[in-house]
């Protein structure tokens, strides 16, 4: 892959660890004047030291220290062998402004799981074994997706999909990094450490991340799986096993009676899920140089388990493959005012590693994880490892923000509700939003169709423009005909059926293929029916009209909330088991609007 000299060869766009309200750390770097490579586990002291000097000679130094670089600190960490250097840094004079938020073409991955639900399910059951015998009480299983390009690879492809995962897992301490053969690309919401070093002494803090949930369908269920987060025993456990195994980690490396633990479980909300963390601080000690710090460190407990040699020898023998950039560090070192050298590194997870294709066309790697304990189960850990890998499917599939509207006559109908929901989703999203720009684009199309009933798509794209299209709308014949899915709908949780948006595959599988049958009645792994793949369900039950809670998993349609404010509808959950007793079924859109329908 190439990229025009005209691009920066970094970009590090870091929070401040010490402060939500102050700037954050955002810089581009061009062309490096040196390039700091450890190839073998007796560089890595060496190169560390060397970016050390560089900064404190004024210099800014990127990047990143592979996981299978943990024997250069200590031999009883054991890994497979690197599939790339151990460390390397590009070295900098000064940086540059961030650059012009510019349009980026659109980039299409698609993405495999290489571990099944069987090896998954397998691995589990052996550390299960390994935490009873005692050889541990904490393993951080993980596994690599594989991805490909689909269709011609545009140039400057690494930096549009570094803006993409960037608008997906926003905030956090992202970096982008033309090392070698690899492009780098992290949105990494976890801080490995931020060490300040002065001439009269250091401070180091570190914030380890462990503890995941998803994050709910509404406001209320969203706050209440925070709440359960936080007040979790099992993940309150968890985090305190890594927080404790940070502490002694620091220890090594802090002055006396220095290390404190001034924040426990704190949740924080990601797009996709909620996760816990806790932070760990001290002084370090006079004459603490940067590769003592990762020699105390490397790699951060939360990305290993506990005890930290036990547990990277069973990851070594459950993992089949090198994890590389993924769960090793990745960060900025640069001088300071007063002679100072300040060191900020990620713990690269929600990390996007590019590569030249291999044979069999791969060209990007992403690793997904979790800590496993003895109270995890593996139902609940594999679907945490969907909700995390979230992020980068987001990215990888660029979608406009949709919203189908009924045009009647020169007049929208539901205009306000479609409005609300799209800048919802936009807020979700991070697409630029001006409510000026839509209605003057809804406007425009409806003094070109000012009689007749039509259907109009109107869509807003990452950039925040908005665009519509109208298409004669006929009368549907009634009642409709419904057809029960076939099997559970997977996504029902997902982000792509909570938002209405152009990325829509998972419903158009499951959309009949029977021209006689008008739609599909979706229903979730639990059982609980959810919606039609065009539109929300309502059921005439003991002698109410009902229709499933946003909880159950699907999108909260226009029309749905147009018969609930009117009192036509009450929310209440429906099961297959509901099925038989159903008096009278519809389908309801604000396209459409209530249609009678029988289930075949």
């Amino acid at each position: 892959m190439t990229m025009s000299h005209t691009l920066p060869t970094a970009l590090v766009d870091f929070a401040d660890p010490h402060s939500s309200t102050a700037a954050r750390l955002r810089h581009a770097f061009g062309v490096a004047r040196q390039h700091l490579v450890a190839h073998q586990p007796d560089q890595v002291r060496s190169v560390l030291q060397a970016v050390q000097a560089a900064a404190a000679q004024g210099a800014w130094c990127v990047g990143h220290v592979r996981y299978e670089a943990a024997s250069a600190f200590d031999p009883a960490l054991q890994t497979h062998p690197a599939d790339g250097p151990l460390a390397w840094f590009a070295v900098y004079d000064a940086p540059m402004p961030w650059p012009d938020d510019a349009a980026t073409p659109a980039v299409h991955l698609h993405w495999q799981d290489t571990c099944t639900r069987p090896t998954f399910d397998a691995a589990l059951a052996r550390i299960y074994s390994a935490i009873a015998a005692g050889d541990c009480y904490q393993v951080n299983y993980t596994a690599p997706l594989h991805g490909r390009w689909q269709g011609a690879v545009p140039d400057g492809a690494a930096h549009a999909l570094f803006a993409a995962l960037q608008r997906a897992q926003p905030g956090g301490y992202a970096a982008m990094l033309h090392a070698g053969d690899e492009q780098v690309l992290s949105v990494s919401p976890e801080l490995f450490f931020d060490w300040h070093d002065m001439p009269g002494g250091g401070s180091i803090l570190a914030r380890p991340m462990k503890g995941t949930a998803p994050r709910g369908d509404t406001p209320d269920q969203d706050q209440s799986l925070a709440e359960a987060l936080r007040t979790s025993p099992k993940e309150r456990a968890e985090n305190v096993m890594i927080v404790d195994l940070l502490r002694n980690d620091i220890s090594r490396i802090a002055q006396a009676h220095s290390v404190q633990v001034p924040a426990l479980f704190h949740t924080q909300a990601l797009p996709a899920v909620w996760q816990m963390t806790s932070d760990v601080q001290a002084r370090t000690r006079l004459g603490t140089t940067l590769a003592d710090v990762f020699a105390a460190l490397f790699p951060c407990g939360s990305v290993t388990g506990a005890p930290k040699a036990q547990a990277m020898r069973m990851i070594a023998e459950l993992e089949p493959m090198p994890r590389g950039v993924y769960c090793g560090a990745l960060g900025v070192v640069y001088p300071t005012p007063g002679g100072g050298v300040r060191a900020t590194f990620n713990v690269p997870i929600r990390t996007v590693v590019l590569h030249p294709a291999r044979a069999d066309g791969v060209v990007a790697q992403c690793g997904i994880g979790s800590g496993i304990t003895m109270d995890a189960s593996p139902p609940a850990e594999w679907a945490e490892w969907r909700h995390k890998r979230a992020f980068v499917e987001r990215a990888s599939q660029p979608f406009d923000l949709l919203e189908t509207l009924a045009l009647d006559a020169g007049r929208y109908r539901h205009l306000p509700d479609h409005l609300a929901r799209l800048q919802t989703a936009a807020a979700h999203f991070a697409y630029p939003y001006v409510l000026a720009n839509v209605q003057q684009c809804l406007q425009t199309l409806a003094q070109q169709h000012p009689t007749g009933l039509w259907r109009v798509r109107l869509l807003l794209n990452a950039q925040g423009q908005a665009h519509a299209q109208a298409f004669a709308l006929q009368a549907t014949p009634t009642p409709v005909r419904l057809q029960l899915a076939s099997s559970p709908f997977a996504q029902a949780h997902s982000e792509f059926t909570r938002y209405k948006t152009t990325h829509r595959s998972h419903y158009d599988a499951a959309t009949p293929t029977n021209p006689a049958v008008f739609d599909a009645l979706l229903y979730n792994e639990q059982g609980q029916l959810t919606e039609c793949t065009r539109g929300n369900i309502a059921a005439l039950l003991d002698g109410r009209w009902v229709t499933p809670p946003v909880h159950c998993g699907l999108l909260p349609g226009v029309g749905r909330a147009v018969a609930l404010r009117e009192g036509r509808l009450q929310e209440a959950v429906l099961t297959l088991a509901d099925v038989p007793r159903v008096q009278g079924w519809a389908f309801v859109n604000s396209l459409r609007g209530w249609l009678p329908a029988e289930l075949v």
